[in-house]
């Protein structure tokens, strides 16, 4: 009988995806719901208003690292049609880590490549890979974005990639379709058949599925913040 799938996650011997001076450094957790009222129509709307706030927060709470809450129902999404739709998309998927560009992103766990593409709509995740992971009769999935372009190059489906293992770096914001540097690191049980790409915020409404299938990042991850 297979565990608990939040079980297993949190049974296995995880690396850090960024270098481990973040692992350690002291973070900022941001506030990204309608709650805080510093994220202006106007704020949200100019790309360099929006990367002015991410550096002034972590710079006023003296954190050398940013992080975006899994399960967060999110404004910052409205400047973006991506998210739109009959019920717009803001529920967080991942989590993200806010870093400088050009920062290693390593890989958590051995796999190998699913799939990449470079999901360059305006607010999407811009460069991207997909590993797979086995472990026993467990499979599933690990989705890294806001990569750098040259990350993406050269790569090969079905290459294997060892625990620790460098996979590229954070890009910048004219690569990651104009977000501030970050990674956004999901979990996925099920990708549904997609490939290179998949959903990183849901319907508040499709909540219990969407998290079902994409569970809490930081069971792997295990960040203090």
């Amino acid at each position: 009988m297979l565990p608990n799938f939040e079980d297993f996650l949190v049974q296995l011997p995880a690396h850090v995806v960024l270098p481990t001076q973040f692992q350690s450094a002291k973070s900022h957790l941001f506030d990204f719901t309608a709650a805080n009222k510093a994220l202006t129509p106007a704020l949200l709307h100019s790309e360099q208003a929006f990367c002015d706030y991410i550096s002034e927060s972590m710079a006023q709470a003296g954190a050398t690292l940013g992080v975006g809450a899994y399960a967060e129902d999110r404004i910052i999404y409205r400047k973006s049609e991506v998210f739109s739709g009959q019920e717009a998309r803001s529920l967080h998927l991942g989590i993200d880590l806010w870093a400088p560009a050009g920062t290693a992103v390593f890989a958590p766990l051995s796999g190998k490549i699913h799939s990449f593409a470079n999901n360059a709509a305006s607010g999407d995740y811009g460069p991207t890979i997909i590993l797979e992971h086995q472990f026993a009769e467990q499979f599933f999935y690990t989705l890294y974005g806001h990569l750098s372009l040259p990350t993406i190059q050269n790569l090969k489906v079905g290459a294997a990639v060892q625990a620790g293992q460098t996979l590229g770096n954070l890009g910048a914001w004219q690569e990651n379709v104009h977000w501030p540097p970050h990674l956004h690191f999901q979990i996925i049980r099920d990708l549904q058949g997609r490939k290179g790409d998949f959903p990183g915020v849901c319907a508040p409404s499709e909540a219990e599925i969407w998290l079902g299938n994409c569970p809490d990042p930081n069971l792997l991850l295990r960040l203090v913040f």
